[in-house]
């Protein structure tokens, strides 16, 4: 579904991928792992048309991205959930909601009631500003979002960061279950290790721009965790 093939990237004189090249199959969930700063949000961007690349391709379902603008990669059932979730403080849950449906491939304009079953803080809470929800709260509001654009792949950036136990289990939740049962590829940053093996069924890890090592999320075992993952 998603290939990424010998991607660079520089932030000015920068290099900050290298060659990065791997592969996303239909249905699978991929968790991208690293320590910080090694390159994962900025290939996460490059993926979504946020900033651009030097070189390399993206492709997607068989079309190539890597000339498309961020909002025709949203068009093409890419959604995605940036790192410190980015929901708009003053407009309600509600009108959050509302903003991605132009993206939409059926130009459906209403929210999908699933958004509220999986989420049923957000109907509750669906006429409170964005801003005055919890960071847990914001977290299922930023996801709800992109998932009432209805992707077929949905991409995360650290879901899990400064969230609490019980809505951290509930994301897992709903991840799995729209993975699983509903067929939904998806691909998340994530540093906490029993989250990321709990969900994913693939890894890959990033270190110093590059990809370094990627297998089953069964192989994961502690040596690949001290040599790329511990601080």
């Amino acid at each position: 579904m998603l290939s990424v093939n010998k991607l660079n990237q520089y932030y000015g004189e920068s290099h900050t991928l290298w060659d990065v090249d791997f592969e996303i199959s239909k249905g699978g969930c991929v968790c991208l792992m690293g320590r910080n700063g090694v390159g994962k949000t900025t290939l996460l961007k490059s993926i979504m048309g946020l900033i651009p690349v030097e070189s390399g391709n993206i492709v997607y379902s068989g079309q190539t991205l890597t000339t498309k603008p961020a909002e025709a990669r949203a068009r093409l059932g890419i959604g995605y959930v940036p790192q410190g979730r980015d929901v708009f403080p003053l407009l309600t849950v509600e009108e959050n909601l509302k903003t991605g449906l132009g993206s939409r491939r059926d130009n459906k304009r209403f929210i999908p009631e699933k958004i509220y079953e999986l989420f049923p803080v957000l109907k509750e809470m669906k006429n409170r500003r964005g801003g005055d929800l919890s960071g847990g709260q914001q977290q299922q509001l930023a996801i709800g979002r992109v998932l009432a654009l209805d992707p077929d792949l949905l991409i995360l950036d650290e879901p899990t960061e400064g969230i609490q136990p019980n809505i951290v289990q509930q994301i897992g939740d709903v991840i799995t279950m729209l993975n699983q049962e509903e067929g939904l590829t998806v691909l998340l940053v994530e540093q906490k290790l029993p989250f990321a093996r709990r969900i994913g069924n693939e890894f890959i890890i990033m270190d110093r721009g590059k990809n370094v090592a990627a297998g089953p999320m069964t192989e994961l075992n502690d040596q690949v965790v001290k040599q790329f993952l511990t601080v």
